[in-house]
Parts: C-alpha cells; sequence; structure tokens
C-alpha cells in the first residue's frame, strides 16, 4: 500500500491533477468530466499512462464515481458453491478442473449443494453463486433439477449462476435453443447469471486461452439471449495474462456496446490473472505472473470512464487482489466490493493467496477506512441494509483462517505509514 500512495492521494481539486497533466490526457479527461464517451482508441492511450498523467486519470476516475454512484460502497452476503470440479476442457489459465479419475475430483450431490445453500440463507446471505467444471456425465436436466432443488429448500435465496460457458454446455447437453434453453432454467429458479468466461473478447487471445472452445462471438449471443429473456448478468474481463492495452480497451468497448442494446448487465468486474498454478504461466512463453498494481488501477479506472452512464456499478475483487488492494481501488472509480464468499475454489486452486471469506464486519471497515458509506446489497442491487451510522453482526468465517493472516492488517499499516509521515 504505501507504493501506491503518491497515485491515489489526491490534490485539492481535479482540476490541480488535470493542471500538472500532459495537455493531451488533460484535454481527454475533461471531456470525460463533462460525460462525453470515450472511444476504445482513447481508452487505450488512457492505459498507457504514467506519472502525472496517471494520477490524473485515477483522479477523474475517482470524480465520475461520485458523479454515477455517489460515496455508498456496496457488498452482497454471499455463498460460492461450485458443486463439481471436474471437467475436461483444460482452458489453459485455470487449475481448477480435474479428470473424474484423479484424486481430489468432487461432484456434490445435490443434497448438500442445498444444506449449502441453506446455511447460507441461515447466516444472512442473501444470494448462493453456483458454478462447476463441465463433467462429461452431467445429465441433460442437471441444472434444472439443481435450480427446483435449491429453491424447494429455500425459496426466498437468489441464485445467480452458470457461466456462459456452462449455458454452452447445457444446452448442448439438451440439445435445445438457446433461448428456450435460458427461459427453463429462469423457470426453475435462475435469478441471474456471473458474465464470467469472457477473458478476452478476442479471438487471437482466446485461441491460446481456451482454444476457442467458446469463442466470444459464442459468449456475446449467450450474453444477449440472457438479457433476452429477463435474466441480468454481471460483465467481466480477466487481465494480466498475455494480453495488452489493446485488448483491453477493446473489450470494454465491446461491453459497453452490448450494454446499449440490452440494458442487461448489473456491473462490471475486472478479474485480475492468478498465475502460480496455471499451464498458461509454466508453459507460455509471453505469460506474465498477472497484472501490476498500476495495471489494476488502470483498469477500474478506465472501466469507470469508459462505462459511465452504461454500467455504473465498478465491482474489484478483493479475492484476487486481496482486501488492500481492493481497499485502494476504492478511491480510482470503483464502488462495490462484491460478495463475502463464505467459500472460494477457483481462484485458490490457480495460486490466490486472499483466504475464502470476508465477514460483513469486515467489510464494512474496509469501507469506512476508506472514506466511504457501507451499504450490504442485493445481487440487482436493492438495499438489504445501510451501515452508515451503526455495525453488522460479525459472523465468524466457515472456514477458519491460517493463523496469522489478517485480511485488515492493512489498516494498521496504513495508519503506521500516515503517522510516519
Amino acid at each position: 500500500m504505501p507504493a501506491l500512495l503518491p497515485l491515489i492521494e489526491r490534490k485539492p481539486t481535479i482540476e490541480a491533477s488535470l493542471s500538472v497533466a500532459t495537455p493531451d490526457i488533460a484535454r481527454l479527461l475533461g471531456a470525460a468530466l463533462t460525460g462525453r464517451e470515450l472511444t476504445r482508441a482513447e481508452g487505450q492511450i488512457l492505459f498507457e499512462t504514467q506519472g502525472a498523467d496517471l494520477a490524473a486519470l485515477l483522479h477523474a476516475a475517482d470524480v465520475v464515481r461520485r458523479q454515477r454512484s455517489g460515496d455508498t460502497v456496496s457488498f452482497a452476503v454471499v455463498r460460492n458453491i461450485n458443486f463439481t470440479n471436474i471437467c475436461y476442457m483444460a482452458c489453459q489459465f485455470c487449475n481448477f478442473g480435474v479428470r473424474k479419475d484423479e484424486a481430489g475430483a468432487q461432484w456434490l450431490s445435490l443434497d448438500e449443494v442445498t444444506r449449502r445453500a441453506e446455511e447460507a440463507w441461515n447466516r444472512g446471505g442473501t444470494e448462493v453463486c453456483i458454478q462447476g467444471g463441465l463433467h462429461p456425465d452431467l445429465p441433460a436436466d442437471y441444472y434444472v433439477r439443481l435450480l427446483e432443488a435449491v429453491k424447494r429448500r429455500v425459496p426466498d435465496l437468489h441464485i445467480h449462476a452458470f457461466s456462459p460457458f456452462e449455458i454452452w454446455y447445457g444446452v448442448r447437453k439438451a440439445r435445445m435453443e438457446l433461448g428456450a434453453y435460458l427461459a427453463m432454467l429462469r423457470e426453475a429458479g435462475l435469478g441471474s447469471m456471473p458474465g464470467t468466461a469472457a477473458e478476452i473478447l478476442d479471438t487471437q487471445i482466446r485461441l491460446q486461452l481456451t482454444r476457442n472452445k467458446l469463442s466470444a462471438d459464442e459468449w456475446e449471443a449467450i450474453i444477449r439471449a440472457a438479457h433476452g429473456v429477463g435474466l441480468r448478468t454481471t460483465a467481466t474481463i480477466m487481465y494480466g495474462h498475455i494480453d495488452g492495452p489493446a485488448h483491453w480497451a477493446a473489450h470494454i468497448e465491446r461491453i459497453r456496446s452490448i450494454q446499449k442494446d440490452t440494458g442487461g448487465f448489473t456491473e462490471f468486474v475486472p478479474l485480475g490473472f492468478v498465475h502460480e498454478h496455471t499451464r498458461l504461466y509454466r508453459d507460455h512463453p509471453e505469460a506474465r505472473p498477472g497484472p501490476t498494481m498500476v495495471e489494476s488501477l488502470k483498469m477500474h479506472a478506465v472501466a469507470r470512464l469508459m462505462l459511465a452512464g452504461w454500467i455504473d456499478n465498478i465491482q474489484v475483487s478483493w479475492v484476487k487482489l486481496g482486501p488492500g488492494m481492493a481497499h485502494a481501488m476504492l478511491a480510482c472509480g470503483a464502488n462495490d466490493l462484491g460478495g463475502t464468499l463464505m467459500n472460494e475454489s477457483i481462484s485458490r486452486a490457480a495460486g490466490a493467496k486472499h483466504g475464502q471469506e470476508i465477514t460483513p464486519a469486515e467489510m464494512v471497515r474496509i469501507i469506512r477506512a476508506a472514506g466511504r458509506v457501507p451499504v450490504q446489497r442485493k445481487t440487482l442491487y436493492g438495499t438489504v441494509e445501510d451501515f452508515s451510522d451503526h455495525d453488522p453482526d460479525d459472523t465468524k468465517p466457515l472456514v477458519e483462517r491460517q493463523s496469522g493472516s489478517n485480511p485488515l492488517a492493512f489498516l494498521t499499516d496504513r495508519r503506521q505509514d500516515r503517522a510516519a509521515r
């Protein structure tokens, strides 16, 4: 955190920040501040800023965040349920999937999935996020039966489930038309979908990441179809591997174009590549060990400016970046901290080290430390509770943290750094 302070600490006004930026960047940011839509080329230019230009970018993103979303920071109380890690797709960036005869292969029973969903509800959860590998023996009606089982046991729990890749797989298993299949899932209890499996919406990059099993056009078609049957989705980007500024700007522009047509995205979620245990990092000579801290700052800031007025919720993934970096992103365009999770398997399998759960009380402390107002939300951004004047009841994590791992240690570090200065 101390290394980031010169970038995210503000000059007294945005005008002061723009006055020390180069003239071209100052004009571009000035246009964004007045509501002009940024082009893909302009987004790429902003991704390449440094020094005073970068500081001005981050300040401008914070100003636009305040204009579009106010000073609240939201979070949801969520449980992730990864019902199977058995998957034969062999995506190069993923270390989650195993074959069904490998040690550690797991396929949860419907009873266990519903038990976990009920436990989440009893701990104050409003959502379960359900995703899994593409199991070769998955029955054609499995996703429907899963949804119906959860709804029978916990009728009022919101089910946020099935990535576009899972939908692609389910359609082929069921041999149904895409729109009809999605409508069937919605009728069975699906409330919304994660817009994961987007990675980078660029054909050449996807060929190297996934061998184009789910093409960019197929991902978009599934998302548009979901929006068409009334299912809202998130939008994501996975960055920091074999990609760069041109890909990032093009990806955000494509997300914006979809949103202009459908209005179905609830939020944009940048997901930094977690490299440690992945084949992509081991085997690809150009693969990087995830994004740098500065690239993550830029991603949240540029997304805020390019998507302003179209997608006004920019989420930071504390699982990918850690609570300390998530705190920093709140000064650079982000207004949402995602979910408390309770359990998380996919990022941990790739090497993430930031734990499985942050409790509501910890979320509130992070938000308050950033000088913002904490609000617990529903999946689709309705308010559950405003914590501007009180604290939530604390809840111990379902899985106790390793000894010595304190997700809020950065708050103490930051206070000590300020005192030293």
